[in-house]
């Protein structure tokens, strides 16, 4: 395997036990070597500074040499706060896939195709054809194909395909029409949306009124996860041959953000109240796609709808769905051209796959987050001490684990994830501007370095090992001993989200990070959220901004509450967001033209299918 150097060339940097004296805002010069085309085993060694190594102090590279294989990086790297004297740091991360040497770190560098996406597909190609595309895994929901109760993203998008919503969002998570072709709010709870009665469901019968008024009714009524995100709804009525109203018991501000997603779509409720029509086996919508074959675990076919009131003119007139568990397979799928497309979650494909001829690998960026559970519900455990769980918090480096586990191929972000409008400053938190020689000093004060906390982490996701042990060097910092321990879906699932109290001390896990802030953040109230009330308090405070932040519709003075919202979350330390959870799409430019948003809330890669074109034909 390959071995990286990070090491400080500065004052006092990068030799143990010296100290450094360098003012705020000076350059210290640091060298990054790496080699052998491998992500192996990365050393990150030099003095504190400020109390804390961040990554984001680099400011610019001023230098690229390559000697025998190694490559290194000469960079400029700007302090923060003085420097304070103390033993060295050593850092070790194992990380396990070996990549193609590729850019410095940092994060690779992509340029939009047009302004919000990555792709734009290219209207002068007017061929139809086939298109596959691989997937990691498929659609595994307890009431089956029933896109009310679905729960994962890969089952969003894969419903999507034939289940449509009275409206979507674009590539700037604002709402746009989709059944409903217009709406109005006469007031702060009121919604009148105008149907597209022009719609048929794929079995030829005209969408009506009535089919929306029960299918939100059912959602409503249905306790659901997603019922939760609906809001307030007080009443649903047909109060037109094409117009529904919805009145809310108050202000609801993510209303239409959770009726943009496939949970909300609209069924044929002609037909599942005479029962022709079982939605947990069989999908009946009036979206663009029908299924032809359903393999589980294996492959969707999926053709054409030739009454999709959309328009006649899809050009992927067959799509095929494979599901590939390995992401190598799926690499060499591409790289061998058979698969059009294919989704990555490993980081190391836009390195491994950017380089070959034919072949756009794109970096979507996902609403969805990483997060540390920090178990405040455990007896006799030192994180029943809010100060501990800070300090836990400050100790944590988000910016190096987006730096040293995602090669710079995400974001830090807060409950609100960053990259929806109104979001709160990551920088600004509490944490953040806390000082780690105080989190030291708390955990000396409390004994909370004396117990051994667990770390607990699910094998299905290589890379939440990787966050784990760099968490766990980090907590290190200011004596507080992790270990590491890693379980299948099955036992981490019942130690996490089953024991109650949690059977665990520290664990991590991401968020599906939708389209409105506050769709997230009541995952902080456990009184909303149930999955939490294992690990996490109620706390009076902080459940009375997730409410106004939800309830505010003014855009500048629902930031300010969120920004609020964020900090008291942020020191309550129960749930402690990390990084944005990247997706990588790649895709073959002589089968496809894709359209590709840069921002994604609900997990869709295939958001744009409509729009796609067919290549080479």
């Amino acid at each position: 395997m390959g071995r990286t150097r990070l090491s400080g060339g500065g004052p006092g940097a990068g030799r143990p036990g010296a100290s450094a004296d360098a003012p705020d805002d000076e350059s210290v010069e640091t060298r990054i070597s790496w080699g052998g085309g491998c992500r192996g085993t990365v050393i990150i060694q030099g003095a504190p500074i400020g109390g804390r190594r961040r990554p984001e102090r680099i400011a610019a590279v001023r230098a690229t040499t390559t000697v025998e294989g190694v490559t290194t990086v000469l960079i400029n790297q700007r302090t923060r706060s003085r420097a304070a004297a103390g033993a060295a740091i050593a850092l070790s991360l194992v990380l396990t896939s070996c990549a193609a040497p590729g850019s410095a770190p940092g994060g690779t560098e992509q340029t939009e195709a047009a302004p919000g996406f990555l792709a734009v597909a290219d209207e002068a190609l007017t061929g139809t054809g086939a298109l596959t595309v691989q997937l990691d895994y498929d659609t595994s929901e307890a009431d089956g194909l029933d896109p009310q109760t679905a729960q994962t993203d890969t089952s969003w998008m894969i419903m999507g395909l034939v289940y449509e919503t009275l409206v979507t969002t674009d590539e700037n998570f604002e709402i746009q029409p989709k059944l409903a072709t217009s709406w109005e709010q006469p007031d702060d709870t009121t919604y009148v949306f105008t149907i597209d009665t022009t719609a048929t469901f794929s079995n030829g019968r005209a969408l009506t009124v009535d089919d929306v008024v029960g299918s939100l009714e059912r959602q409503v009524a249905s306790m659901s996860v997603w019922s939760g995100q609906m809001g307030p709804v007080e009443s649903i009525e047909a109060t037109g041959d094409d117009q529904v109203t919805v009145k809310l018991g108050s202000p609801y501000a993510p209303f239409l953000a959770a009726l943009a997603n496939t949970p909300a779509a609209i069924l044929p409720m002609e037909e599942v109240n005479d029962g022709s029509v079982d939605l947990t086996t069989t999908m009946l919508g009036t979206g663009p796609y029908l299924v032809a074959d359903h393999r589980q675990d294996e492959s969707w076919t999926f053709t054409a709808n030739p009454d999709w009131h959309g328009g006649d003119n899809l050009a992927v007139q067959t799509l095929e769905l494979q599901i590939v568990d390995q992401e190598s397979t799926r690499q060499a799928a591409l790289r061998e051209g058979s698969t059009g497309m294919a989704k990555f979650v490993n980081i190391d494909s836009l390195s491994q796959l950017g380089g070959n001829e034919g072949l756009q690998i794109v970096k979507q960026t996902q609403s969805d987050l990483y997060y540390v559970l920090v178990n405040s519900q455990k007896p006799d455990s030192p994180l029943n001490d809010q100060d501990v769980r800070f300090a836990i918090n400050t100790a944590i480096d988000r910016q190096a684990i987006a730096d040293i586990v995602f090669a710079g191929e995400t974001t830090p972000t807060g409950i609100t994830p960053s990259n929806l409008p109104g979001a709160c400053r990551v920088d600004e938190l509490p944490s953040e501007q806390a000082a780690i020689e105080d989190a030291r000093a708390t955990i000396e004060e409390t004994g909370a370095g004396d117990v051994e906390l667990d770390l607990i982490v699910d094998t299905a996701n290589p890379v939440m090992a990787q966050i784990a042990q760099l968490v766990q060097q980090q907590l290190a910092e200011i004596g507080v001993t992790v270990r590491i321990e890693q379980f299948d879906t099955a036992i981490y699932t019942e130690r996490v989200f089953s024991a109650q109290p949690g059977d665990f001390d520290l664990s991590i896990s991401w968020f599906a990070g939708y389209s409105d802030p506050s769709m997230v953040t009541k995952w902080w109230n456990p009184e909303q959220a149930f999955f939490n009330v294992g690990f996490t308090g109620v706390h009076e405070d902080l459940n009375e901004l997730i409410a106004e932040g939800a309830s505010e519709t003014d855009p500048d003075a629902r930031a300010e509450v969120l920004t609020r919202l964020c900090a008291s979350a942020d020191e309550y330390a129960e749930m402690v967001p990390l990084v944005h959870r990247p997706s990588i799409i790649g895709f073959d430019t002589t089968a496809v033209s894709p359209t590709i948003q840069s921002n994604e809330g609900y997990g869709n890669i295939l958001r744009n299918i409509a729009d796609y074109r067919i290549a080479g034909e």
